[in-house]
Formats: C-alpha cells, structure tokens, sequence
C-alpha cells in the first residue's frame, strides 16, 4: 500500500518544482523530503526523480502518479473536514500562505490569537510570493492563503475556490524630507513624470501598476533602485535616491527623512482570504477566516471602512 506522507511529499515536490521548495511548503527539511521520495521510489519499483542540473524534474510515471496523489489528498480532506465539522471546533493541522507584508504585518496578532482561544488547531504559516497563492490553494498544497490584488491585476478566482474580503490595504507616495511634493496638499498622478522611482522588480504587481499608471499619465517611469521589501524601498528613499508608492500594511512608521505624501487617486489594494470550496465547512477555516477579519484595522491614516463579506464561510458564496 502506498504511504500518504510520501504521496504528499511527490505532490509538493510537482507543485513547488524542487525539493527544496517542497520542504519549505511542508515544514520539513529537504533531506527528509528526499527520504519521503527515494522510500516511495522503493515501493513502487519506479523513479520518479531525475537530476538536471542542479535540480530535479518529475519523470512521467511520477508525474502521473502526484496527480493521482492530488485526487487522494482531496479525499482525506474532505474525511478531515467532516470530522472536524462533527466535533464542532478547530482542530488538527492548517496550513496558511501570506505575502510579506501580510505574514509581518497582520498574521503574527491573528496566529497568537487562535493559539491561544484554539490549543487543539496547529496553524503554520509559510511566506509566499502573492501570485502564486492561488495556484498553491487550488492544488492543495495549502489550506488557506491571504493574497491581495490591485485594479490592474485582480484576483484570479478559479472553480473550487472560495474568497473573502479581509480589507483594503493603502498606498501612499514617499518622497525624500525637502522634496517638493511635500508643500502640496495633495499630488495628481498627472504630476508624476520627471521622478527617480524606487519600486519592487519588473513582474510584481506593484511595478506593473507604477509602469502603467505613469505611461498612461505620458510618462516613462525612470526606475533609479530595485528592491523585494518595502522596508528597503522606504530607506532608499530617506536616503534621497527617489520615490516610491509604498502600501501601508507591514511597511510600519516611516524613518527619518521619508515623507507620506496623499496621491490623488490613491492606489489602494484588497486583501483576500482563499480556501478551497471542499473546505469550506471546516471549523479550522471558519474561525481563521473570521479572526483575519476581525484583527484587520485600516492602517494608520486612512479613512475608509471595512470592505463587505464576499464568500465569508457560512454566507453567500462565490
């Protein structure tokens, strides 16, 4: 009889494309993960793993045989929920995805809250790239995901997946102390041409929306200085080398020599929570859905309210 854990492990292993990524998204070590691997190839007389390079690829037997594990994990999740649902509160393991700003600057107050209120629910939590989030929901390879989207780039909703508001994220315009722009009330996007940008790199949805919003204003962004965490991007503006539109949300106070500056229209991102729909009665899923909601707060400074349920467990769905 093939072993679960090990069909589990192959699974990561296609989504994730290596090794390593699997035994980040499992919480294991990658040599236990080639372990899990090399016993499963001993079990079914086959190889199922290739060295190319540096890395691995699936052969075709392993291929055929993790989407085989794909349809047996939706079993056990489906017997998983009903269990948990017949007992009545969150329990056993869930596995959550958040991108950067989300894992520093929401998910620590709301994983403290449910370990202290739910001492039988293990929850771990993994950082990701938010484009992939969806993706790593839809094939089980997380149980809940926390993504956000901007009106450039909204979310990918595919069959099987569910979502949920959480909130909406501000973007301000950080500029240099002395910078012109901090003698406005407020700046027009019509305004922006002429600037040194610091952004996130080329791919990110933050830069697409910078390219785009000034190229459709008649400018050409001059991307000056290229950074992954927005702690990065706000100290090489304070330093004086450019500006940037930096979301509030795990961006914290800024430092010394950096200004908020109101853009009009502000950018704004909406923060979602992802489950898939055969989950969607899971108690585990329920109460972190509406704990995410519960511990969201605007970020300081902005007026707005709470967004509306959109897929909430036990309302309407979409």
């Amino acid at each position: 009889m093939l072993d679960l854990a090990r069909l589990r492990a192959l699974h990561a292993v296609s989504v994730h494309g290596s090794v390593a990524g699997a035994a980040a998204a499992l919480g294991y070590t990658p040599s236990a993960v080639s372990q899990q691997i090399a016993k499963l190839e001993r079990e079914t007389r086959t190889t199922l793993l290739e060295r190319r390079g540096r890395g691995v690829a699936l052969t075709e037997e392993a291929r055929h045989l993790a989407d085989t594990a794909q349809e047996l994990l939706a079993i056990v999740e489906r017997a998983e929920t009903t269990l948990e649902e017949r007992r009545g509160q969150p329990s056993g393991l869930l596995t959550v995805a958040a991108f950067a700003s989300a894992a520093r600057g929401l998910l620590p107050g709301v994983l403290a809250d449910l370990a202290r209120r739910h001492p039988a629910l293990n929850v771990r939590l993994t950082e990701v790239d938010p484009h992939l989030s969806v993706d790593l929901v839809a094939r089980g390879v997380t149980d809940l995901a926390v993504a956000h989207d901007w009106d450039i780039a909204p979310l990918p909703a595919p069959e099987g997946i569910e979502q949920a508001v959480i909130g909406d994220d501000p973007c301000d315009l950080v500029v240099p102390l002395g910078h012109p722009f901090t003698a406005r009330a407020t700046v027009g996007r019509a305004d922006l041409g002429g600037q040194r940008w610091v952004c996130q790199p080329p791919g990110r949805v933050c830069h697409d929306w910078l390219v785009r919003t000034l190229r459709a204003a008649g400018f050409e962004p001059e991307v000056a200085h290229v950074a992954e965490e927005n702690h990065t991007i706000v100290a090489l503006v304070a330093a004086g080398l450019g500006v940037a539109v930096v979301p509030r949300l795990g961006t914290g106070a800024l430092p010394p020599g950096a200004v908020a500056v109101p853009l009009e229209p502000g950018p704004v991102r909406r923060l979602y929570a992802l489950w898939r729909t055969g989950a969607a009665r899971r108690p585990a899923i329920t109460e972190t859905v509406r704990t995410l909601r519960e511990q969201w707060t605007v970020p300081p400074g902005h007026p707005g309210d709470l967004p509306s349920v959109r897929g909430l467990p036990g309302a309407a769905r979409q």
